[in-house]
């Protein structure tokens, strides 16, 4: 794991080729961050260059998200796509087959109650509640942050079936055993992802966990940021530059099928 003080050098564009599965974030690492989660904008060009990259790798392209999948469809568009929401606890294939991780929905119900109930006592502090999972946003209100660091874990610790799962000025809580990582690894046992190199780019904590299994293959791990420490082994400093190198890649994927046809 690398800290503040081990600089992380940008990925090559060519880390990434026919042979490639890619693994895409969305907020923070594709969509630029927005106060309410529900306003976030595509920014021009990237939708057509992520067209482009899914058909150029034949489908293996997969939006891992916090996000549930129908709020990724609403955004992007594309429910042909495979994508991980809320870290994996719901899953769709390529082939557009979709599984869920079961949850013991009496204590869901009692954990969103105890969550609006918690939130209320904070001015300024955003539910979002998910199918599977809720969770407590504060980017709105800053000052709101400590707080709500310091009462999440004893909340979560009264339902064992859910863990706590932090992320960039928001809480999340989830169901137990399901993460990014574990999304990815299922997505690579899975036509066409079976039998390429990962590459996963992503921003947040949350990431971490497709990080150390996308190592562990040998495939390619991007922060995006400047989050320490980090099992990432390259980085891009913004969405900007990570448009900007999707956009890379795209033109030497493009140009490579040009030659070999």
């Amino acid at each position: 794991m690398t800290d503040s003080r081990t600089p992380l050098p940008p990925p090559p564009p060519e880390r990434v080729n026919a042979n490639t599965a890619l693994f895409l974030d969305a907020d923070g690492t594709l969509l630029p961050f927005a106060d309410d989660p529900e306003r976030v904008a595509l920014p021009d060009g990237l939708l057509a260059t992520l067209d482009s990259l899914h058909d150029a790798l034949g489908g293996a392209l997969a939006l891992v998200s916090g996000r549930p999948i129908e709020g990724l469809d609403r955004i992007f568009g594309r429910p042909g796509w495979a994508a991980a929401g809320q870290h994996g606890l719901e899953q769709r294939g390529a082939d557009g087959s979709v599984t869920t991780v079961p949850v013991d929905a009496a204590e869901l119900a009692h954990l969103r109650e105890a969550v609006h109930t918690a939130a209320s006592a904070l001015p300024g502090v955003r539910v979002e509640d998910k199918s599977w999972s809720v969770a407590l946003h504060w980017r709105e209100h800053p000052e709101q942050g400590s707080r709500v660091e310091r009462i999440a874990p004893a909340l979560a610790a009264s339902f064992p079936g859910f863990e706590l799962q932090p992320g960039n000025h928001v809480c999340e809580f989830k169901p137990r055993g399901m993460d990014k990582g574990v999304a990815v690894a299922k997505f690579l046992d899975e036509v066409p992802f079976r039998g390429r190199k990962p590459v996963y780019l992503g921003d947040d904590l949350t990431d971490e966990h497709a990080f150390v299994v996308v190592n562990a293959l040998g495939g390619t791990s991007v922060r995006v940021g400047a989050r320490t420490p980090s099992h990432a082994a390259f980085t891009l400093s913004s969405t900007t530059d990570v448009h900007a190198w999707l956009d890379n890649v795209n033109a030497t994927l493009t140009r490579g099928a040009a030659s070999r046809t």
